[in-house]
């Protein structure tokens, strides 16, 4: 939007320029509209022009093209503006310099007048406004931004690590990376009754261990309740 506006600012002053610079003196005090226009073309003379069959009218016609391409924002309008009147000037001065046989520049009046620097003002100024512009933008953006704009923005997570890959020591257990960690069940993991432990066996003291171990009942020692001890 704001390089729209620049670049028509710009073209404005442009299509100004140009479209005055036939009412100011272009060679030798003699005006841009005194120059007829089939003079580009079979040679220059000194006959005075009529006004709409002058330089005016490529100008008038750059001018119309600059306000067509502002309205439709078209930056090939505007900058085919622009290189008609640069267009239409230099071969102007070609065939002045051809008439004259040199184009000078003098500060009394003599020489290129200022309507000449005007009208490349103008088509340089049409050209910027061109090249500033940023022109319409197609159909198919424009669907594209709108579709975006109607469309929720997918969550993206941030960027970093993977904090789920990285070992975090437990304050009650056992250490970071600690192989026993991955092997205790967790506080939601079903119970297995038969575990994946090994089984520990434990000795029964007083069973099958002592010296008597193969007595009978009937031949226990001392304080069996059974022998000949004194009654």
């Amino acid at each position: 939007m704001i390089r729209n506006v620049a670049g028509a600012v710009l073209a404005l002053a442009g299509a100004t320029a140009a479209v005055l610079s036939p009412f100011r003196a272009w060679y030798d005090g003699r005006h841009g509209r005194d120059y007829a226009l089939d003079e580009l073309f079979t040679g220059v003379s000194e006959a005075k022009a009529d006004l709409w069959w002058s330089l005016l009218l490529p100008f008038a016609f750059a001018a119309l093209l600059t306000l067509v391409g502002l309205v439709l924002r078209s930056r090939l309008l505007v900058a085919l503006a622009g290189l008609v009147v640069l267009g239409f000037t230099v071969f102007w001065m070609v065939r002045v310099g051809q008439y004259e046989g040199s184009l000078t520049v003098g500060g009394d009046g003599t020489g290129l007048g200022d309507g000449v620097a005007n009208a490349l003002g103008g088509g340089i100024l049409l050209l910027l406004g061109a090249l500033v512009m940023s022109g319409r933008r197609r159909k198919r953006e424009r669907r594209e931004d709108r579709r975006e704009a109607e469309e929720p923005r997918a969550y993206a997570p941030p960027a970093g690590p993977d904090p789920r890959a990285t070992p975090v020591s437990d304050p009650y257990g056992a250490p970071a990376g600690d192989p026993r960690e991955a092997s205790s069940p967790g506080p939601y993991d079903p119970y297995d009754p038969y575990g994946s432990e090994p089984t520990r066996t434990f000795d029964v003291p007083g069973q099958g261990q002592g010296p008597d171990r193969d007595q009978g009942p009937d031949q226990g020692g001392p304080g069996t309740g059974s022998g000949t001890g004194p009654r």
